[in-house]
């Protein structure tokens, strides 16, 4: 019987010394916390260790260096890991790297700088991007109007763009909500920063930061953009020196026939669409299929995720990781982007095929990349103003907020030249 005990403990010491790797699975059946899974692995960057993206396996798994700090932080955080050998790691990996398999191993270097753009004080909506970094416990700093305009992008790996609206119609909520306190305040804080800026009006101010983030994009920067963030952002740079605004947003008229003076070669994902002149509609253009989706009831409205190679598209590959390919459909401002008006250029990442209409999609500009995903918040279908914040406890495997987090790590990649 103590021969049998003294085998038993010395094949379990003999595989904790060769241990060398952590797995977190990402599968939905070996991984009970996704979420807070992508902060680990964020954690452990800022500790200048690498880690390994393993894209297409196991719902893209991480694999990190083995360390008892590291143990202890998944335990704290509630994150399912495996405790690898040298010999399994290795397996894993040359699996990975066969021909015959649509899976990679793409190297994380270096935490990324998060930053989002968003006002400062309470609003009247929760941001999903800010809720899920902070659930992730991944640190982001915020910035708004001066700091962009100041130069202050420089700083940051990555920018999120908060529920914003850049044409200076303060989201179109007029219609509803122009007599409610916090649109009434919104306004006059909005004006008051826009004069302090040294602009005359608030749909100036926007413009000249919408141009801002586009030089940090075209600069190397990351930017990720939710909702009415989208859409709003590449209206802003497709009527630049062109005034859209109607006279109870900005004081005076709308140029006549603006319309016909947008340069969709100045906008980063659409083209061709039609701006919504009504100042009583809860709309900016045509690119948004939201009053487009009656064929699209709550319980069947789902996106599919594209399926990309691996080894010749790694970036595609990398935004599209989950544990499943079909993605809960919900509501925003802007809650799709209508196919047709979506440049060729520009990949989609996500799609409801039933509906013509793209749900996610990514694209290049100059040396840096952009992400416009559509709807307010994952795992509230329809959230409206003034309702309570998701709590991400009760949705920590959300296949929705994954999308956002795979983003968040994008720019740690080690960057290889894209075939497609």
């Amino acid at each position: 019987m103590n021969r049998i005990l003294f085998s038993f403990f010395f094949l379990l010491l003999s595989s904790q010394i060769s241990a060398s790797s952590i797995l977190i699975p990402m599968d939905a059946e070996g991984q009970k916390n996704h979420l807070k899974a992508y902060g680990i692995t964020y954690w452990v960057l800022t500790k200048q260790q690498k880690v390994q993206w393993l894209l297409n396996y196991r719902g893209g798994s991480f694999l990190l260096p083995d360390g008892e700090s590291i143990r202890k932080e998944c335990q704290i955080r509630g994150v399912s890991f495996e405790i690898l050998s040298d010999g399994q790691a290795q397996a894993i990996l040359d699996d990975i790297s066969s021909p015959s398999q649509n899976q990679e191993a793409v190297i994380l270097e270096k935490a990324p700088k998060i930053a989002v753009y968003s006002p400062k004080g309470n609003q009247p909506w929760d941001d999903a991007v800010t809720m899920v970094l902070t659930y992730a416990e991944i640190p982001y700093v915020t910035v708004y109007d001066e700091e962009v305009l100041g130069d202050k992008l420089v700083l940051y790996d990555w920018l999120h763009l908060h529920h914003e609206d850049f044409t200076g119609q303060y989201g179109k909520f007029y219609g509803a909500y122009r007599a409610a306190p916090w649109y009434i305040e919104q306004k006059k804080e909005a004006e008051s920063l826009a004069s302090k800026l040294g602009f005359t009006k608030v749909s100036e101010a926007k413009r000249a930061v919408a141009l801002k983030i586009r030089r940090y994009v075209i600069g190397g920067g990351f930017m990720f953009a939710m909702c009415s963030a989208t859409d709003s952002f590449d209206i802003a740079l497709a009527a630049d020196e062109v005034d859209i605004c109607e006279p109870m947003f900005d004081g005076d008229p709308s140029d006549a026939n603006y319309q016909s003076k947008l340069d969709f070669g100045k906008t980063f994902a659409f083209k061709d669409f039609t701006l919504e002149r009504n100042p009583l509609r809860y709309e900016f253009s045509s690119i948004d299929m939201t009053n487009k989706r009656g064929n699209v009831p709550k319980e069947s409205d789902y996106f599919s995720l594209m399926d990309f190679s691996a080894k010749w598209d790694p970036v595609p590959t990398m935004l599209c990781q989950n544990h499943t390919a079909l993605v809960k459909g919900f509501m925003g401002q802007t809650t799709a982007f209508t196919r047709k008006e979506v440049k060729p250029t520009v990949m989609v990442l996500g799609e409801n095929k039933i509906n013509g209409e793209a749900r996610y999609i990514h694209g290049i500009k100059g040396k840096g990349f952009f992400t416009f995903y559509g709807g307010h918040d994952p795992e509230d279908y329809q959230h409206r103003v003034g309702d309570p914040k998701t709590e991400l406890e009760l949705h920590p495997t959300s296949p929705g907020y994954r999308l956002i987090l795979n983003n968040v790590l994008f720019p740690a990649a080690r960057k290889k030249k894209q075939k497609t």
